[in-house]
Parts: structure tokens; sequence; C-alpha cells
């Protein structure tokens, strides 16, 4: 692991165990929103599939006619200071530059939902509220202990003890904590054991299909099979570039080369250019990358008619995936909002 990810690692927990503790003691107290919050955290530092995770609660949200808005901070975007909202559920209002790259995804993939961005989620909850929203989902929340939350749902890989914000032992606070599908079945047991107040599940994730960047309104999906053996290029900017890349193989694509790119990458000229040297280089039949890369490449004038580079005729595409999750899962997220969902 990283020399810098672990040292930030170590303070950042004890930071995080000190203001802990003046909230155990309730010596500082949460503020109450005026609707109904859903935290969706994790202990380990990024690439946990949160934003999957919020994806799918806002989507059975609104299937189920909620009108439910994303509160993040939106990282590295313009509004993060003073706040802002990116989409009032009708129309969107910026892009990735002003409100981070997961913001700007989920706007475009659920254009139903609010988003509501800046550090002080409480304000967003606020104007949530007053845009007519009945229910906030708060990403990466369960460190945010400034503001309650109703239901707070945890990811936790057994397997990531390292680059974590706070001990194991924070996950006493947790209501629902979702296991990944790969984990010992042991670790389940144990978890509940030591934290029976929670909940906990297993979830999986599951690629959906590809779709072409660069076309306007809703892109086709294309079947995985369709990808099955071709000769591919794939780049992203995650904060576990090695898990898209083996997912990719395992769908069957044989990658040529790999480019990984530092968390929330912007694709500055210089990173566009290798990237279509490489195009050009290896001529490939097809180039994937993720759909939080492709909302930073959807404003360049040479990816307006889809082209991955002037110098192939293939498109880039991106693979969509979403969390397979049990139906106690959502049984849990109906049994902790239904008396509040209308306050």
């Amino acid at each position: 692991m990283n020399a810098a990810i672990a040292i930030f690692s170590h303070v950042n927990r004890l930071v995080t165990r000190a203001r802990n503790v003046l909230y155990d003691l309730g010596w500082i107290k949460p503020r109450r929103a005026p609707l109904p919050v859903v935290s969706v955290g994790s202990l380990a530092l990024g690439g946990m599939g949160k934003t999957p995770l919020v994806m799918e609660i806002l989507s059975q949200l609104i299937s189920r006619g909620l009108r439910p808005a994303l509160v993040t901070r939106g990282y590295r975007g313009a509004w993060e200071k003073r706040g802002g909202m990116l989409s009032d559920g009708r129309r969107v209002y910026g892009d990735w530059r002003q409100a981070g790259d997961e913001a700007c995804l989920v706007a475009r993939r659920i254009p139903q939902a609010g988003v509501f961005v800046g550090k002080h989620r409480f304000l967003s909850c606020l104007q949530a509220k007053a845009e007519g929203f009945d229910l906030a989902v708060l990403d990466d929340g369960f460190q945010h202990r400034k503001l309650h939350r109703d239901l707070d749902i945890v990811i936790f890989d057994p397997a990531e003890t390292t680059a974590l914000r706070e001990p194991f032992s924070a996950l006493k606070r947790a209501h629902l904590i979702l296991l990944p599908e790969s984990s010992d079945k042991k670790n389940q047991e144990k978890l509940s054991k030591r934290f029976p107040a929670a909940e906990v599940m297993r979830y999986s994730v599951s690629p959906r299909a590809f779709h072409p960047v660069g076309e306007t309104g809703s892109p086709e999906a294309l079947d995985l099979a369709r990808f099955r053996g071709a000769r591919a290029l794939a780049f992203c900017g995650i904060a576990r570039p090695e898990r898209f890349f083996t997912m990719l193989e395992g769908l069957g694509l044989l990658l040529l080369d790999r480019m990984a790119f530092a968390d929330h990458h912007p694709y500055p000229p210089s990173s566009w250019r290798r990237i279509t040297e490489k195009v050009e280089a290896l001529r490939p039949e097809a180039v994937v990358t993720t759909e939080k890369d492709a909302v930073k490449l959807l404003s360049r004038p040479d990816l307006s008619a889809g082209r991955a580079s002037p110098a192939t005729t293939m498109l880039l595409h991106t693979l969509r995936i979403g969390l397979v999750l049990s139906s106690e899962f959502f049984r849990a997220l109906d049994s902790a909002l239904a008396p509040k969902e209308r306050g």
C-alpha cells in the first residue's frame, strides 16, 4: 500500500476517534434534517461501491413514487465549499467541474432524483426539502456525524484492513452492514455476533451492459457478450483500478493495455493525448472506461460523435455496473423509512 495513504489513514483515524468520543458522550449532538436521511458509507478509503449502492437505493425509492435526493460533498467540484443544486429532478444545472464526477454521474443516470452538493450536508438537506423532495440519501456519510440519519448503511469488506478511516469497532453505529458476496460466510456470523444491533447482509457487483460514450439522449445498451474476445484498451481514474480491469477480463475482453490514472482524474489534454496515442499504436477493437470517468470526457469536442480518436473508427464505451441486493435489504430500507417518508 502507498506509504502516503497509510500515513493519511492513520492520522485520519486518530482525528476521527477523538471526534467520535465527543459524539458518543453526547457533548456534540447531530442536527436532525427536516426529512429522513439514509446514509451510505464505509470504513475504507474509496472504491467500495458506495455510488452504485446510492443509485440502487435512489432507483428503488423512485419506483415507490417517492422523490429522493442525493446529498453529497461534490468532491473536487467548484461547489464543494459553497454548495449548490446540480439537479432538481427535472433539469441539470452544472457538470463535473461544478459538482464532482460522482454527483454528475448520478444526475445523468437517475434524472428524476435531486442532486445537492457541498460540504455542509445539513444545508443541502434544507434545500432538498424546500425543493419538495421526500428523503435524502447521504453519500459517503458514515463519518459525517454532524447530521442525524435514520438509517446508516455501511459497506464493509473484511479483507480491507489497512486503509481505514475508523477502527473496526465503529461498526457499532451501523444499522445495516453489507458484505461482498465473495467474503467468507464466517465473517457474516462473526459480525452478527459482534454487532447484534445491526443487520448483516451480502451483496454482489453485477456488470450490466456496455454503453457508447458521446451519443445524445440515452445511449444504447449493448449486450456484454458482444465484447467477448475483443482486443481492448482499458483506462480509468478510480480508487481501485485493478477491480475494473479484472472485471473486464472476466467478461472475456482481451486487454492489450491498462491505463490507470489517479482517482477523480480530470483528464487534461496531456492525458487524453496519451490515450489517443495508445489507441493509434495498438489499434484495439474496443476502448473501455468507467461511467465515472466518462462524465469528464463528454465535454471534449473530439468525443462529440463518440470517437475515441481521429485515427480510429471504433467507439469509446463505458461498462455500466450495478449491485445485486437481497429482498431483505429493501425490506430493511422500508422498515426504517416507512413512518418517516411523508413526515
